[in-house]
């Protein structure tokens, strides 16, 4: 079956989901998503978003802080108007029915959190669950918009190329997609196609990220000849619940900024050896902390004890953190969390740019999929979001500009050919080369690295790959196939990425390069041949 549409959007967390609220003024917009539609990172983020909104702050200082934390890699100008724009993207989501934590000390608005890297309280935040208050408030004003429609449960297989007589791409004109419940696969003819399908966090074996994060919107572009860039620089959240039965659950950065404090199990602090601002540095000073502190010791975790703060406040504060801790016999009020790093944001991703426009004509990407240039060598805490909210405006105002100029309905698309495959009765495959993927991404092009065991990595997956291609055009394509066949290219990507790159910066630390190079100070981009 074909469908035919203005918008074809991969996604739904806020990227996608703001970008289809505008988008709708124009024409018509299908959202695909391969779960339930409120199933994304942004569903999980429990920290904010941050902007100047406060007069205390300011532009110039919030700028600052984001080219500090990215180590030199950040796009000054791209950073500049990313916090720039920030106000009005968040009066628009106020405007939706986001309701963020009021203050309750005047003159300020709203209670604003501060967190690592940052020198000034501007994170807005819902509680602890300010993803799921955005995702709630979004979908929402989508479920009444009547030319907007939410396919569940469809998962992008490869993005369809218009090509010219040479061979050469064009532009894109729509994907594949599967319908994951019947396993049909439908073409979807598309004048924009925008990726907004999130992170990769799926590709290590410990991570912050649900299950639906496989990297599919940057394998598929990879694989459709867009550029990409910088995806050695993988963030670990260093505050990961650390507990036999709980799935990675993660202890938001904001329990930091309101005053708790990294320990030993021996109750030692240590964080005033790595960095100044100690329990407040950057996300990947405190990743790299824990990790040569548990090493060091021999332990599997470290603490994170915010104890000494009154009660009532840190159940306000942070109720589903306290809640979920307390699921596992741990009571944030009088006990210290047990924590440990997990993959959690990747910084790298289908390269964009200022109006997120990929290297291929009519393909757009926003949110964590995209590398913008705003995060550079690692991500200044709760700056995604907020990427995420500007690039969709971006999208849309740059797409809104010729939008009528646009016809691809006379462009010749062959519907999928299935070819011989068959139904595979082999899914051990799947599931032992997704394990041994994870495993292999975790223990060797993890936190700290090496030439010996990035070598050792792309080995591995190199192989991985080859059987996993043999598969695939030999069976008959479903969900775990492709998210297999996608996070082992991305994999590869990170690899690539990180070999390339003979220094140590941001969040790529390689102990055989452990200086940062001048000659490094540059994207890191990959562009298939």
């Amino acid at each position: 079956m074909e469908f035919r549409i203005d918008f074809l959007i991969l996604g739904s967390g806020i990227a996608g989901l703001s970008l289809a609220i505008k988008a709708s003024t124009l024409g018509s917009v299908a959202i695909v998503t391969k779960k339930e539609k409120s199933e994304s990172n942004t569903n999980y983020a429990q920290g904010g978003i941050a902007a100047v909104t406060d007069k205390t702050d300011s532009f110039e200082e919030h700028i600052s802080d984001t080219l500090i934390c990215g180590a030199g890699l950040c796009n000054k100008d791209v950073v500049d108007f990313v916090v720039r724009e920030a106000p009005p993207r968040i009066q628009e989501l106020i405007e939706w029915g986001v309701n963020f934590t009021k203050s309750e000390e005047p003159p300020h608005l709203y209670d604003l959190g501060q967190e690592g890297g940052h020198h000034r309280r501007r994170v807005l935040h819902a509680k602890d669950l300010t993803g799921q208050e955005i995702e709630r408030a979004l979908h929402e004003k989508v479920a009444a918009l009547k030319n907007v429609q939410i396919y569940e449960n469809h998962i992008g297989i490869d993005l369809i190329l218009q090509k010219d007589d040479k061979g050469q791409t064009i532009n894109c004109v729509g994907a594949y997609v599967l319908d994951i419940q019947n396993g049909e696969i439908h073409t979807y003819r598309a004048k924009y196609t925008i990726l907004s399908t999130g992170g990769a966090g799926k590709v290590y074996l410990i991570t912050t990220n649900p299950d639906i994060a496989t990297g599919d919107g940057i394998a598929m572009a990879y694989r459709a000849g867009a550029k990409i860039a910088n995806m050695e620089f993988i963030q670990f959240h260093p505050t990961c619940l650390f507990h036999p039965e709980a799935k990675a659950f993660l202890i938001s950065e904001a329990v930091r900024g309101e005053g708790g404090i990294l320990k030993l199990k021996s109750g030692e602090t240590f964080m005033d050896k790595y960095h100044t601002m100690k329990n407040l540095a950057p996300r990947d000073v405190v990743a790299k902390a824990i990790d040569t502190e548990i090493k060091k010791s021999g332990d599997e975790y470290v603490l994170l004890d915010i104890t000494h703060r009154d009660r009532d406040f840190i159940i306000n504060r942070f109720p589903n953190i306290y809640h979920k801790c307390l699921e596992y016999g741990i009571d944030i009020t009088s006990q210290p969390i047990p924590i440990a790093p997990a993959a959690h944001y990747i910084c790298g991703g289908v390269a964009v740019n200022h109006d997120g426009k990929t290297s291929i004509d009519n393909l757009f990407a926003c949110g964590e999929v995209s590398c913008t240039g705003l995060h550079g060598a690692n991500r200044l805490a709760s700056n995604s979001l907020l990427e995420a909210l500007v690039f969709s405006h971006r999208v849309f105002t740059k797409i809104a500009k010729s939008f009528r100029q646009t016809d691809l309905s006379t462009v010749l698309i062959r519907p999928w050919d299935p070819g011989d495959s068959s139904e595979s009765d082999e899914s051990i495959v799947v599931t032992n080369n997704w394990d041994e993927v994870r495993r292999c991404m975790w223990n060797y092009v993890g936190i700290v690295r090496s030439d010996k065991r990035l070598a050792r990595a792309e080995r591995r997956i190199d192989m991985i790959q080859r059987e996993i291609n043999e598969y695939y055009w030999n069976y008959k394509v479903t969900k775990d196939l492709i998210e297999l066949r996608n996070i082992t290219m991305v994999a590869k990507l990170i690899i690539q990425c990180a070999r390339v790159r003979k220094e140590s910066r941001g969040l790529h630390y390689n102990i055989d390069y452990p200086d940062t190079c001048d000659e490094f100070n540059k994207e890191t981009i990959l562009i298939k041949e």
